[in-house]
């Protein structure tokens, strides 16, 4: 993560779930990269134990990634295998929308499944038969033990057939050295070398497909359990599930039992798809963001990348098919739907050939983008700067100076002003080009994309981290005022309990919002 205040935010969220420890280790990680062990006790001043801890609880809450790479060794000696470990800032990021997460598991199939998913949120790698038990410890009271497995199992395989949750990747990943893996990429058509480091561990480390989602009978890889093996499970609820370095490996536990965990990429994907709905419909009509999350519905198992640009190419009939089965499009009719899809960007196809739509969602998302951009220039540089960005932004190429100023209506001179302060701040490129005939120079700019969104989201991790930490100093004082130690008893502290409630609910929902814009500009 290149964001400074990204970095800042990530450490905060791992400092106030784990403590100041394993937020040394994990800051130290994500400012320097992957280290060895080693090197993370020269940076961090840490005793080995201490630093082993906090790797172990990093990587059982899916916050770090270990790999294992070829080093050269010295002279006439072998290379040696050296294991590194790589934090995984989106993942740490994450963290803070497990409400989010938790409530599309909860509208789609329940509070059953809601639970189990819960405790992996909580617990990050937990086993089927620990879910298990699990949930009889929560439901011992209310005698719903017999029926527990049951309801366990099958809970759990809807999550695992949504690919809500996954099986847990290798431990330790083996990564060729580069001019290797190069060759045998370029035979088989999969890569270029250009991938980074981050991209080819998490790859090496991911399960095989056909056995990433599958929930076997018993979820063993040694066969059924002996009574003797069970893990106990009081130490799970309530708590964080406390590990042994010397018996715990991360695609297992220590009864060979297959661990499992949340499956952010899909989860992030399911908010993708929510998000381009709602400013489909939002921009164009509730038609089209039927026909949209119709497309998306049809598509779900055949996209293979969070980030894609294209929805897969449906025919029309599939499209209105699935539309039907939603009770607002139940009122459509085929040719209502084709009209959508117009509206939706596609291009009619030739007559006496299948109609296949595809939708451009990178499109979707960068006008998105786009406006929330324009948002922060209107009120950081005025409406005069506003209609400047915007037009530059949606030309996507240089213009003249002389062309802005009668585009925009702006005066050339205040145009010049405008235009050099957003070049000042990185917003813009400038390139001066002369001309002989007339003897004098041209200024050409053009909207500076990329530095642009990153400053934007820098600002967004930064107001995030902001509203964290005064969220904590809310809820700070509110548990004071519930101790009885800043006011005493009676309808004064009554009063402030409820400001302070609902100051922690404006703040909450304010993060909620400012979170839907940072996925916009990081995850989408």
């Amino acid at each position: 993560m290149s964001s400074p205040h990204g970095i800042k935010l990530a450490a905060h969220i791992i400092s106030t779930n784990f403590g100041d420890i394993v937020c040394k280790v994990c800051e130290c990680l994500l400012r320097k990269g992957p280290l060895s062990q080693i090197e993370v006790i020269r940076f961090t001043e840490l005793t080995k134990q201490k630093v082993t801890n906090a790797l172990l609880v990093l990587i059982h809450h899916n916050c770090l990634q270990a790999f294992t790479v070829q080093q050269p060794g010295g002279f006439g000696e072998p290379p040696k295998i050296m294991t590194k470990y790589m934090a995984l800032p989106n993942n740490i990021i994450h963290h803070m929308r497990f409400p989010k997460f938790l409530s599309i598991v909860s509208d789609e199939f329940g509070q059953d499944c809601a639970e189990i998913f819960e405790g992996l949120l909580q617990h990050g790698r937990l086993s089927l038969n620990q879910n298990m038990d699990r949930y009889k410890d929560k439901h011992k009271a209310s005698g719903e033990n017999s029926s527990a497995t049951n309801v366990v199992r099958e809970n759990f395989g809807k999550l695992a057939q949504a690919r809500y949750i996954e099986r847990c990747p290798a431990h330790e990943p083996f990564l060729e050295p580069l001019e290797e893996g190069a060759k045998k990429r370029a035979k088989s058509k999969i890569a270029d070398a250009t991938q980074t480091l981050e991209a080819r561990s998490l790859a090496a480390a991911t399960p095989m497909e056909s056995q990433r989602f599958l929930v076997e009978e018993d979820t063993l890889i040694g066969g059924a359990l002996e009574d003797n093996k069970k893990s106990s499970i009081t130490d799970i609820v309530g708590e964080k599930r406390k590990l042994e370095p010397e018996t715990e490996s991360w695609a297992t536990n220590d009864h060979k039992e297959i661990l499992w965990r949340v499956n952010f990429e899909e989860l992030v994907r399911r908010l993708r798809h929510k998000s381009c709905v709602s400013r489909v419909t939002e921009r164009v009509d509730s038609v089209a963001g039927i026909v949209l999350s119709a497309i998306f519905e049809a598509s779900r198992k055949e996209e293979t990348s969070v980030k894609t640009e294209k929805t897969v190419p449906l025919l029309l009939e599939t499209i209105y098919e699935e539309a039907m089965k939603t009770e607002e499009g139940r009122s459509l009719t085929l040719e209502r739907v084709r009209a959508a899809l117009v509206q939706l960007g596609c291009e009619l196809p030739t007559i006496g050939i299948d109609e296949t739509y595809s939708i451009d969602l990178k499109k979707i998302i960068f006008q998105a983008q786009a406006q929330e951009v324009e948002s922060i220039v209107l009120k950081k540089y005025g409406r005069e700067a506003y209609r400047i960005f915007r037009l530059l932004s949606e030309r996507e190429r240089r213009i003249e100076t002389d062309k802005i100023s009668s585009t925009t209506f702006v005066e050339k001179k205040d145009a010049l002003k405008i235009l050099f302060q957003l070049w000042k701040d990185d917003y813009l490129n400038l390139e001066r080009v002369g001309n002989e005939a007339q003897k004098m120079e041209i200024m050409l700019w053009e909207l500076n994309k990329r530095s642009v969104w990153e400053q934007v989201l820098d600002d967004m991790y930064h107001a995030a981290l902001n509203l964290k930490l005064r969220l904590v100093h809310e809820l700070d004082h509110a548990q004071d005022l519930l101790k009885g130690k800043s006011l005493k008893e009676g309808d004064e502290a009554a009063n402030m309990r409820k400001k302070a409630h609902d100051k922690w609910k404006v703040l909450e929902a304010s993060f909620m919002i400012l979170d839907d814009a940072i996925m916009l500009f990081h995850d989408f």
